[in-house]
């Protein structure tokens, strides 16, 4: 929009008996400079425009003896807003440019509540409702119902990964063998002593490879392949913890497959946006959250987000592929299908993400992603996942039932990621009076299913 419409627009607006109920302005980086194509938005609302080639904005049907904040972003910027009324012409929204490089120096900041001054106290100060009068569960406390705040301390995690069961008993380290054609290759444990399973510690003692790039990965972002992921304190024990989250910048992907390349799990496939000493840095999903050292990224509402800890191949083994299976189906129709996000991270549960004492505004619901990321720990969540069908057909004195489980629900396979999950189906008969009916024929759950 040109500086003369701008001024033709205010003439017209203004001369009908007063009613004015617009706002003008310009947006301009450090150096004065028009930055054009900006998202300029009054805070929480869908009152939103794009400055022109000239950094100018008009923003129109505003209520008269309101006052606003009006925010402004635009790629490599922090948000900035400036407070507005309707009537105001000259409003000018400086953006300030955030840093382009990572910083490998920066201490990350807890997720939990932690005595200290500013954001040293942790994310929790302002994002979890413990010990206020707010009943709304705000991201931190959603985070810690999660499995993401558990992927240091899961006991399946540790027991594989040192090879123990979990009470902390270790099978014997792996035995290897050798071949003039192929050198060092692994035998099969020795069943006559203890064997309580797998693990990587016993194949590779010496190593502690890049399982940490996914369990710790606040640990590992500096050295991927030189962390044990039992042995982290501090904020790399907190698993994935939120400032972590909020400090990807992009993901890393094959272009042509579109997935993760081999071998490159977690921080290996991601690019951060760590601040240098003495600012901040925080992306997230939302375009109007200022003042602060906030900016917008889109990637966290894509699925790509997750990609680089849900698809994994080691030694041309695909073991995770939840991503790669979402990639395959319907669901990544950009007209029709749904994110990772969307159904793990579903909005409408809260309408503000900070305690009001901390700033937090209303916000309409759907604009706020729940922080629990519902998973396999959710037992409606999984209910919903897939359709199960019945058909029982009465023949004499027997009953020939049918089962049938369809993954309707779901953008991936079910059951996924994991190669430790698998789903049993388990069928019981009962008479009207309640007594168990005899299975006939048909499949049966084997002994290694467990006892049912």
């Amino acid at each position: 929009m040109k500086k003369g419409l701008v001024c033709l627009l205010i003439v017209l607006m203004s001369s009908c008996g007063g009613r004015f109920t617009g706002l003008s302005g310009v947006v301009i980086d450090e150096g004065g400079t028009p930055v054009s194509g900006a998202v300029v938005r009054v805070q929480t609302t869908e009152v939103t425009t794009l400055s022109d080639e000239d950094g100018q904005f008009v923003l129109t049907d505003l209520p008269l003896g309101e006052e606003f904040f009006v925010t402004a972003w635009s790629p490599g910027f922090f948000i900035v807003g400036a407070e507005a009324r309707p009537g105001d012409k000259k409003i000018v929204i400086e953006l300030h440019s955030h840093a382009a490089e990572d910083n490998p120096d920066y201490d990350w900041l807890p997720s939990e509540f932690h005595p200290g001054a500013g954001e040293d106290q942790g994310c929790a100060a302002c994002h979890s409702n413990v010990g206020s009068k707010d009943s709304t569960m705000l991201p931190v406390d959603e985070w810690l119902l999660d499995a993401h705040s558990q992927s240091a301390q899961n006991p399946r995690f540790i027991s594989m990964y040192n090879g123990t069961d979990v009470n902390g008993n270790q099978s014997p380290p792996t035995r290897f063998g050798t071949s003039q054609d192929y050198g060092s290759f692994p035998l099969p444990p020795d069943l006559s002593k203890p064997y309580f399973g797998p693990g990587y510690k016993l194949d590779f003692p010496n190593t502690d490879g890049n399982c940490a790039a996914c369990h710790t990965p606040a640990a590992s972002v500096n050295e991927p392949y030189s962390i044990d992921p039992t042995k982290v304190t501090g904020v790399a024990a907190e698993g994935v913890p939120c400032d972590f989250c909020h400090k990807i910048w992009d993901v890393k992907l094959d272009p042509i497959t579109q997935m993760p390349r081999p071998n490159m799990p977690g921080v290996l496939s991601y690019e951060f946006r760590r601040p240098p000493e003495g600012h901040q840095f925080f992306a997230g999903p939302l375009d109007d959250v200022a003042p602060g050292e906030d900016t917008f990224s889109p990637i966290q509402q894509e699925s790509a987000y997750c990609a680089p800890c849900h698809q994994a191949v080691f030694w041309d083994t695909v073991i995770y592929n939840s991503y790669g299976e979402w990639l395959e189906s319907d669901y990544r129709d950009e007209e029709t299908g749904q994110t990772c996000q969307d159904c793990h991270m579903p909005s409408g549960l809260a309408d503000h993400f900070a305690l009001a004492e901390e700033g937090g505004l209303v916000r309409d619901p759907k604009t706020i992603s729940s922080h629990k990321m519902l998973g396999v720990m959710d037992t409606e969540f999984m209910q919903e996942a897939v359709t199960m069908t019945t058909k029982a057909d009465l023949s004499g004195e027997e009953i020939n039932l049918e089962v049938e489980i369809f993954n309707d629900n779901t953008g991936h396979h079910i059951p996924t990621d994991s190669p430790l999950r698998h789903m049993i189906l388990w069928v019981q008969v009962s008479d009207s009076l309640g007594n168990q009916l005899e299975q006939l024929d048909g499949p049966t759950i084997p002994d290694w299913g467990g006892n049912w």
